[in-house]
């Protein structure tokens, strides 16, 4: 099974082009959902969360996300006792989910592919790209977070640089839905193909 790990920076649409490739019948396993399912209240992940930012946990024990990620993108070492207690959780969820499919490929999104090392889990890396200014905006009408938090998250993660040079594959999303759409098609094409001559990757 080809192992394809879509990441990019926030804003660049990872979450969209996805939902293209899984409108086209290809299993995502998405290292965010899964972070969102096991900081629900009861999970261990949270229990754990709430011995270290007590101040993020609401009074029905519900975690304030907005709250910690201003907290953590602000901090490094809280940033990091974040990882190191979410990270490991999400790893082996990863691991299991894959276990359980049978297809020719996967697409794993992983926002944190490039910062964390994590190219011995892929066989390609995927990266959605487009201008920082764009980043900003989009994040902006999604999220509604100020200019200076969103460049705070950027400037956390990987450099566009970074993420262009160690890419197998790149796709510009700067332009229209309709366009991006095209754009994963034809490389769900490819990733077929790929699948179909194992010589060749």
């Amino acid at each position: 099974m080809l192992k394809i790990g879509l990441t990019g920076g926030i804003g660049s649409g990872k979450s969209t082009a996805a939902n293209h490739f899984e409108s086209l019948g290809v299993p995502i396993i998405d290292a965010d959902k899964i972070a969102h399912q096991l900081t629900q209240p009861g999970q261990p992940a949270l229990q754990e969360i709430a011995v270290h930012f007590s101040s993020c946990i609401d009074n029905q024990g519900h975690l304030l996300r907005a709250k910690l990620r201003k907290q953590v993108f602000s901090n490094h070492t809280q940033k990091q006792l974040l990882e190191n207690i979410i990270h490991p959780l999400i790893h082996h969820e990863i691991f299991t989910s894959i276990q359980q499919l049978t297809c020719d490929y996967v697409l794993l999104c992983i926002p944190l592919l490039i910062e964390k090392n994590l190219f011995n889990w892929v066989d390609r890396t995927l990266v959605i790209d487009c201008p920082e200014a764009l980043q900003i905006s989009r994040v902006k009408r999604r999220n509604g977070l100020p200019t200076d938090q969103i460049k705070d998250i950027i400037d956390c993660q990987a450099s566009r640089k970074s993420r262009l040079t160690v890419a197998n594959d790149i796709i510009t999303n700067n332009g229209s839905t309709q366009e991006l759409a095209e754009s994963v098609k034809k490389l769900h094409n490819f990733y077929q193909s790929l699948c179909q001559s194992p010589a060749d990757q």
